[in-house]
């Protein structure tokens, strides 16, 4: 059940991201929702096998920071009605949804 709940949260974030955000277009939460659970599965595979590949190169915040935005990125190569213009765009989308994820957790 918590999982669900941190996917919702996870989903707020990325639309209300989205919409402070210039750079970056999501038409409603339910695209949110897609984008979160695509996202999840590239961290998922691709971030995890990033991270062996990586591990002990670089400190392991910022390196989550920037691989997060990597993975926003291929996350808008594969789904149509989600739009980040550059990396910076995701990068900055990286770092709101962590931000509001991690206040929420410290809420809850």
């Amino acid at each position: 059940m918590e999982w669900i709940i941190n996917l919702l949260v996870c989903a707020a974030a990325f639309f209300i991201g989205s919409q402070v955000l210039r750079g970056v277009s999501i038409e409603s939460y339910v695209q949110a929702l897609i984008v979160v659970v695509v996202v999840a599965v590239l961290d998922m595979t691709l971030g995890t096998l990033l991270k062996i590949v990586t591990l002990g190169i670089l400190s392991l915040g910022i390196f989550n920071w920037f691989l997060n935005a990597l993975l926003i990125q291929v996350a808008d190569w594969f789904l149509p009605k989600f739009k980040v213009d550059n990396f910076w765009w995701a990068l900055g989308l990286a770092a709101f949804v962590s931000l509001s994820t991690g206040i929420v957790d410290y809420l809850t």
